[in-house]
């Protein structure tokens, strides 16, 4: 199972690349389960070097039969072609843009050259096609609070995780809870709550109830996530939350109005993910500038929203796993400049080729008291 997802992580991430190479070895690239075949194949002989060139070839040729006879003639002689051909190939790919050498969409690498060089913006490329750590997130108090999972170990065999003792959480997640600074007491809202390793995070914080005011809210917009995030809470023992359906992009929903006015309100919002490239693979390849506009779009409409809900003195953070201005930055210049009363607490930026974690942007806004 772990090397099954590893090649299909490896291929996803290094889709350009393969295809350019390949497109070197055949007059047309074959589409269907003969492409998959050449792709998977040459994956690992190409970035996979614990893969035995024989075992490459022959089991990728064996998985082409499958589909036909025809089919596994054809991926057999591409794949020795390339190991023929392997460091010819390699040394013209070294020539080429980093949007190929690296597997990367020129839109997003053009951007990063802009902002942070060459030698930036390619150790960030790089970073990218590395196999993403799983780590465990621990309660406060905890010896660490993050520790990184064996590779190949199933979460579900870690010991402690029926009880709930831990979730699964990048250390780049943690700014934007201690930003928001909760604490007994309190009326908070997690206004993106799925998958729920947030919301436990601050369950953990606040503890269970203890008066009146105590209050925990965990918002998303779609069921099926918030399936997710029930699971999270009954598995960690965190089922005093209250789970909600709501869609923030839009006035607050009734759903909310019996909760009144939140003291903590954490909008972890849905963004173009350039900064976990490494975590979600196929990300890039849905990377477009009109795709993050639109996105930026929603956010500022949940930013608008989400403060209609926020209590005179009251924090709000904003927090995303984007690395683009337009994304983070520029929405809390835009934000600020209709609202005067916001007043900027703190930011944290997380760029993965400095930190070696996660890509995260958050900002803690605190609304004035009159």
């Amino acid at each position: 199972r772990a090397f099954i997802t590893d090649l299909v992580y490896t291929t996803v991430r290094r889709y350009r690349t393969l295809v350019w190479i390949l497109e070197r070895l055949v007059k047309k690239l074959p589409k269907g389960e003969t492409e998959a075949a050449l792709l998977v194949g040459a994956s690992q002989i190409l970035f996979m070097p614990d893969v035995a060139e024989y075992a490459a070839v022959n089991e990728t040729v064996e998985a082409a039969k499958l589909a036909s006879k025809q089919t596994a003639g054809l991926v057999n002689a591409v794949l020795r072609n390339l190991l023929r051909q392997r460091d010819a190939l390699l040394a013209e790919l070294a020539k080429q843009s980093i949007g190929i050498r690296t597997s990367h969409p020129d839109a997003l690498v053009t951007r990063w050259l802009e902002r942070f060089g060459a030698e930036e913006t390619l150790a960030l490329c790089n970073w990218n096609n590395e196999p993403a750590e799983t780590f465990l997130a621990f309660p406060p108090g905890a010896p660490e609070p993050f520790a990184p999972l064996p590779r190949g170990t199933r979460v579900d065999a870690v010991p402690g995780y029926a009880e709930g003792t831990f979730i699964v959480q990048d250390p780049a997640t943690a700014p934007a809870i201690d930003l928001l600074a909760v604490k007994p007491g309190l009326k908070v809202l997690d206004a993106c709550a799925a998958p729920g390793g947030k919301t436990v995070q601050l369950a953990w914080r606040m503890g269970p109830p203890s008066s009146d005011g105590h209050l925990l809210v965990a918002l998303d917009l779609h069921e099926d996530r918030l399936a997710t995030v029930r699971a999270n809470l009954e598995r960690t023992r965190q089922t005093w939350v209250t789970v909600q359906q709501g869609d923030l992009t839009a006035p607050p929903a009734a759903a909310l109005a019996p909760f009144g006015l939140f003291d903590r309100i954490l909008i972890d919002a849905p963004c173009s993910n350039s900064g976990v490239l490494r975590r979600r693979p196929d990300a890039r390849w849905r990377w477009t500038t009109k795709r993050m506009k639109k996105l930026a779009e929603a956010q500022a409409l949940m930013l608008e929203n989400a403060l209609a809900l926020l209590a005179p003195g009251g924090r709000l953070v904003y927090s995303t796993c984007s690395l683009e201005p337009e994304e983070n930055r520029r929405q809390i210049t835009l934000l600020r400049k209709t609202h005067p009363e916001l007043a900027c607490v703190a930011v944290e930026e997380r760029i993965p080729s400095r930190s070696h974690t996660d890509g995260a942007f958050a900002c803690a806004l605190e609304r004035q008291q009159a």
